[in-house]
This record gives structure tokens, sequence and C-alpha cells, in this order.
């Protein structure tokens, strides 16, 4: 008895040496064409609850990013007047590690894991709300970016948002995308840059969070950092506000440093 649990314990110690260890569950990223450039999924792979909603907000549409008409691979398309009540069904794609840490079309910082989108003809910024028609899955999106130029294709979400969606390893899936309509936008597409004169990194439904916000930009910059609130129609949003500055070299040089220090997603304001 002893002989054959000695043979048994051997042969299992055995099996255990040859089939080394268990395979990774993540599915193997794909590389996805974006307008002919190559691209694809990060390292590090995040879950679906991992990726938060955008948060809609009564951003002002500014010239930046909202050029119309415009030209890309031989195509003209025309920017919306309104992204008011569109909805529209079609393919989206996804977008990571190839524009990382880059400018989006208005100027923010493209960020693979936040939930944003690009979109070839609605003002930028504005919100929509995308679903995955196979599977029922839906994200909040903040859409601050062109693209994507492929005419089959509708809008090209950010890496995260299309882990939340659920057709990252696929690539692309059928959705319906319908913008969040918003009380208070101010459009200021004719505004000349010369004449911006604020910088605003943030509006928040808490005086506490803009305050504290203020706070660290205070010391960090030498212009002056503010909140401002501001009533929507459906309530108070305190806005944090760094200015007035004094010229386009301040103010290119408060976003350098914005940029230098991490803070993404700011906008100019006259």
């Amino acid at each position: 008895m002893k002989r054959l649990l000695v043979a048994g314990l051997s042969l299992l110690l055995a099996a255990c040496a040859t089939r080394g260890p268990a395979p990774d569950p993540q599915p193997v990223p794909p590389v996805v064409d974006r307008g002919g450039l190559r691209d694809g999924a990060p390292p590090r792979s995040i879950r679906p609850d991992q990726v938060p909603d955008a948060v809609p907000r009564p951003d002002p549409i500014l010239s930046a990013g909202n050029k119309s008409p415009y030209t890309v691979l031989g195509k003209t398309y025309e920017i919306l007047p309104s992204p008011a009540n569109y909805r529209e069904r079609g393919i989206a794609s996804w977008y990571g590690t190839k524009f990382h840490g880059q400018k989006t079309s208005n100027g923010e910082i493209f960020d693979l894991y936040a939930a944003t989108a690009a979109h070839k003809t609605l003002p930028i910024p504005c919100y929509a709300r995308v679903t995955n028609m196979d599977n029922g899955r839906s994200i909040v999106v903040r859409v601050n970016d062109r693209g994507p130029f492929h005419s089959d294709r509708v809008i090209d979400l950010s890496y995260g948002a299309a882990v939340k969606l659920g057709y990252m390893a696929r690539g692309t899936a059928p959705v319906e995308v319908e913008v969040i309509n918003l009380a208070g936008i101010d459009d200021r597409r004719g505004t000349p840059f010369g004449s911006y004169r604020y910088v605003q990194l943030g509006a928040f439904g808490s005086e506490t969070s803009a305050q504290r916000l203020r706070a660290e930009l205070a010391a960090l910059l030498s212009s002056p950092v503010a909140v401002s609130p501001v009533d929507t129609g459906d309530g108070l949003l305190y806005r944090v506000r760094i200015g007035p500055v004094a010229s386009n070299e301040e103010l290119e040089s408060v976003q350098r440093r914005l940029e230098a220090s991490g803070y993404s997603g700011s906008q100019l304001l006259p």
C-alpha cells in the first residue's frame, strides 16, 4: 500500500511539474487601424467596473477643434451647428496607446483609460451615451476629438470605454450614439484666440471639491485662481478658473504648467 501511495504521489508531482503555470485569462488585445495608423491596448488591462462614466457639464463650445469644413484623407467634413438631439446607429471602433498623452482636437490630453470619444461632425466638447447593441451595455463619454476616418464607422471610443462596452477584444461593435442635451451651453466658436483671458479646469456640483482644486492650483501657479458659481437651471455649478491672464504668452505658460503637472481637460474662456 505504501509503495502504491508513493508511486501515485510521484505521478502527481510529475504532472504538476510538466503542466506549468495557469495561462493568463486576459484576451490578447487586437491591433486596430485608426485612419491608417496602427494602434493597440496598453500593457495594464482594466475591468469594466474601473471605467466611470463621464460627468456631463455645460462646457462652452470654443473654436478649438471645431473648424468647419475640414478635410482628412481627401474627404471634407462639416461640423454640425448644434449637438442637441443627435442620435445615430453605426459601428464603433476604439483607440489607445498610439494617442495616449497626446492632445485631442480641442487641446485636451487624451487618456486611454478615461470615458472619452472621437466623432467626425459633433461640436466638441459634448457628451453622449453610447450603447453596445450586441449586449446592451452603455457608457457616457465626453466627445473631445475627431475621427474615426473610416466611412463605415460612426464613433471612436477610448480603450477604457471599449472595455466597459465589452468589445475591446473584437475591435468594433454596433452601437447607438445619443447626445445628452444640456442647458446653459455657450457657443463661442467665433471668439478669436487673442481674446481669451481665463483657463477653466473644472466644474463641480460640490463647492468643497471646487475649493480643493482651487487650493491645489493656487499653490502651483502664480496667476490668480478663483471659484465662480454659475446657475445652469438645474442647480449651481462651481467652476474653477485661472486668470485673468495678461497675454497669450502667460496663457500658454499656464497651459504648459498644467499639462506638466498632470492636470488635463483645461478650456480657454474669454
